[in-house]
């Protein structure tokens, strides 16, 4: 993609009024949102909420990152990282048995881009990897969001993503496998019907894209 430089109005925390909005909002839309007031938090809460023996899949995430969380599940010995067991398969000959592993995890753990101050949820992929679990294929999901990604509306979470997360997935990528990202996928959670399915952690600081 064209390089262009991340629109930082998008990089403020919210203010406490706005994250309490978003919270109740989450709430009523059937998610269960969590206030914390650092990332440290966030992770302790994170790993409370995921049950001895479960499969645990981490999406890609620079909040996960940043907050140490993925290396924290896949050192954890009470809990199996779908991402180690992937990591020692034969893609050539086990790619069926990878997918649906990757799919249908007991837990899904990552962020996501935008949530609206209605309770909206939005998630920008390339891959569209993470999106199945979070949609409907995993039995838990649990989002680490820094308040930085609370907007009015859905139409400010779309151009939050486009103006400042995807200039800067752009450059980790570049980074990290050498080709920029791209956005090939959205998901957009309006409601949840499963109780105690999405748990949704609001920290009070900035974290990740």
């Amino acid at each position: 993609m064209q390089e262009v430089l991340p629109n930082v109005r998008y990089a403020a925390p919210a203010s406490e009024v706005s994250l309490q909005t978003t919270a109740r909002r989450l709430n009523e839309n059937g998610m269960t949102a969590h206030i914390v007031e650092s990332g440290a938090d966030a992770g302790r809460l994170a790993l409370g909420l995921i049950p001895d023996g479960a499969e645990v899949f981490t999406a890609t995430s620079q909040t996960l990152e940043e907050i140490g969380l993925r290396a924290a599940i896949d050192a954890s010995p009470r809990l199996r990282s779908v991402r180690t067991v992937l990591s020692q398969m034969d893609m050539a000959t086990q790619w069926h048995v990878m997918r649906v592993l990757a799919a249908r995890p007991d837990v899904v753990i990552g962020s996501v881009h935008a949530i609206t101050e209605q309770g909206e949820v939005v998630v920008a992929s390339a891959s569209g990897s993470q999106l199945g679990p979070y949609a409907s294929g995993a039995g838990k999901v649990i989002w680490v969001v820094g308040s930085q990604k609370i907007v009015p509306s859905l139409d400010e979470g779309m151009r939050r993503i486009r103006e400042y997360a995807l200039p800067l997935e752009n450059e980790r990528a570049q980074l990290a496998y050498g080709q920029g990202s791209f956005i090939g996928k959205e998901l957009i959670f309006y409601r949840e019907y499963l109780p105690d399915r999405v748990h949704v952690i609001l920290v009070k600081e900035k974290l990740g894209f």
